[in-house]
């Protein structure tokens, strides 16, 4: 029996729903501590269940960051597996990340009955795994995976919902252009939209761009939850220009700081037309290009062009907006 002010850990609390009636029962009477585990509150929502409003603190845990792997850190290894703890620490990453993909949809669809047709939610993994990086088109994710188009808004809501992925909002800063409105689809790790097509051999050259692009989005994500570095974030385009766009735009306060990500180790100067757009945005304060190569450099108009180690340290340094 758990003294009065000692803690207790439950993990897969969606599971037993009700279970949260007694947690806030000993909350209240014992003042018992509890961190409780889950990979979706989908369940405990729609079961209309006690969600301890006003005793939980919401916190989010995260694929591993370069600076929790250290000396192991290999970005190569991490676009091509991705980092979760239990695949990076495997013997075998191919067959524990294929194996996650398929316990994802036996356990966490089929047995909590997220979906009624998972075989139509099987066919939509991997189409929506084609949509890492890049705005969501539901209409083309419902054709191309069989589905009707609100079955496809469901099934993203379950993705969400379960932390496998992420939508990206588009900012709306009205700078003189008409401007994308729907979100950018990113799944929370590099690896898992590989496994979810099946492919997991050695990223291709157009494949690398998302997953470094995805990868640094949920970088962005993971210091905003575990250190409050900035408070929202976005990405940025005008509707009609297929060249100009800033992949990331953070916001602390009323500051704005514009990060563009680039695969290559070398840029032109096409790569800085979204940054150079978005200049005269109020606030914004910095501006990066973010690349693989070794060299650290600044052009003559203020946009900072950072390899991506100078990159991370910065974010681990506290990302500050200001020089």
């Amino acid at each position: 029996m758990v003294e009065s002010g000692g803690r207790v850990v439950i993990d897969e609390v969606q599971r037993l729903p009700m279970l949260l009636n007694e947690v806030h029962r000993f909350i209240e009477e014992k003042n018992i501590r509890f961190a409780l585990c889950g990979s979706s509150a989908r369940k405990l929502r729609r079961g209309g269940v006690n969600l301890l409003a006003g005793r939980a603190v919401r916190r989010f845990m995260h694929p591993l960051l370069p600076e929790e792997m250290g000396d192991v850190f290999s970005l190569d290894e991490t676009l091509h597996w991705g980092g979760l703890p239990i695949v990076w620490n495997s013997q075998d990453r191919k067959e524990t990340l294929t194996s996650y993909v398929e316990l994802y949809l036996k356990e966490e669809i089929q047995s909590e009955a997220l979906v009624r047709n998972l075989p139509g939610f099987a066919r939509f993994l991997p189409v929506a795994a084609l949509f890492h990086g890049q705005v969501i088109n539901v209409s083309g994710i419902a054709r191309d995976a069989g589905v009707a188009r609100k079955t496809a808004e469901s099934y993203l809501e379950i993705l969400v919902d379960t932390l496998i992925a992420f939508q990206l909002p588009a900012f709306q800063g009205k700078l003189r252009v008409r401007e994308r409105k729907h979100p950018k689809l990113f799944w929370a790790d590099p690896g898992l939209p590989r496994a979810a097509k099946r492919q997991l051999g050695p990223p291709t050259p157009e494949e690398k761009g998302h997953l470094f692009e995805g990868w640094i989005a949920g970088l962005l994500r993971a210091y905003r939850d575990y250190r409050g570095i900035f408070d929202e974030f976005y990405y940025w385009a005008p509707a009609e220009a297929t060249q100009t766009e800033v992949d990331f735009l953070l916001r602390r306060d009323t500051d704005y700081l514009a990060i563009e990500v680039k695969s290559g180790k070398h840029y032109d100067s096409s790569s800085l037309n979204g940054l150079r757009a978005m200049r005269d945005l109020p606030n914004l304060r910095r501006r990066f290009l973010v690349f693989l190569g070794d060299r650290r450099m600044e052009t003559e108009d203020g946009i900072e062009v950072l390899p991506v180690d100078h990159f991370l340290a910065w974010l681990a340094q506290g990302a500050p907006f200001d020089r």
